[in-house]
């Protein structure tokens, strides 16, 4: 179940007045750090309107229906994000806004918009189920996502049922190019944005895997052997500091063993 709490915030529209000199009242959603604006239909006297208290007053017959109608949008907001919290499924404050209108909850979301409801998610369970690290990871993959995406298509962000498997070809050939990614560092990226598209197929925002016949490039690992000689002159050459001494000793342990260095303990 999403933890995460909405905000619900109604307030008066100054710049605006109409024939009766009344303003309108707007309310404005906060969930996940994005906002949903919207009108309720209701008009208000400006000195009737408590903003801290966040209704209208004095007490009197237009100012108590504005109250009703205040307290059922209110109630209709909290029934839809209570829903939608118990579907146990990703949304955002659109959807809440969606379901709160009797309307169909959107499925068009993009890339980045799942990326980033991901890493909300993985945010809120450092501790529990990832690291940090690993959820630094996500985030620094979803920044060079939205670098591509701004490079490639000179967009802020691109529909799910837009991508199509060459995005994978040339979000490789940008980071090796303009980032000077090693390959090895760009089939990590390339697997982080795949797992998004994998939450987005699990989640019912996309038909079908545009990456399916995708295969991540081979990469070899240049292995360089000191010559034998060369071992022998490590062997036998004198230290100035005994902590180099036994940190070649560990090495040519390994050389003669093939324990890898870094599983030294």
């Amino acid at each position: 179940m999403n933890i995460n709490k909405i905000s619900v915030l109604f307030y008066t529209d100054k710049a605006k007045l109409n024939k009766q000199n009344k303003t309108p009242i707007k309310c404005r959603l906060t969930f996940l750090g994005k906002r949903k604006t919207f009108s309720t239909g209701l008009f208000i006297n400006l000195d009737h309107w408590q903003s801290k208290q966040q209704k209208a007053k004095p007490p009197n017959p237009d100012n108590n229906y504005i109250n009703t109608q205040l307290s059922l949008v209110s109630q209709k907001i909290n029934e839809a994000f209570l829903f939608l919290q118990v579907s146990n499924n990703i949304f955002d404050v659109e959807d809440i806004y969606f379901k709160y209108k009797g309307e169909n909850i959107k499925t068009h979301k993009t890339l980045l918009e799942v990326f980033k409801l991901h890493n909300d998610q993985m945010n809120k369970l450092i501790g529990i189920e990832y690291t940090n690290a690993t959820y630094r990871k996500f985030v620094e993959a979803k920044k060079h996502t939205s670098n591509f995406i701004s490079y490639q298509y000179g967009k802020n962000d691109i529909l799910l049922e837009s991508i199509k498997m060459n995005f994978l070809k040339d979000f490789d050939f940008y980071l090796k190019s303009e980032l000077g990614h090693k390959q090895i560092t760009i089939n990590k990226s390339i697997q982080r944005v795949r797992k998004i598209i994998k939450l987005s197929l699990a989640e019912g925002y996309l038909q079908k895997d545009p990456f399916i016949m995708y295969k991540p490039k081979r990469y070899e690992t240049k292995v360089i052997f000191l010559t034998h000689d060369e071992l022998m002159a490590l062997e036998d050459h004198q230290f100035a500091q005994s902590r180099l001494t036994q940190v070649r000793d560990m090495f040519v342990f390994c050389c003669y063993t093939g324990l890898a260095y870094a599983e030294w303990s």
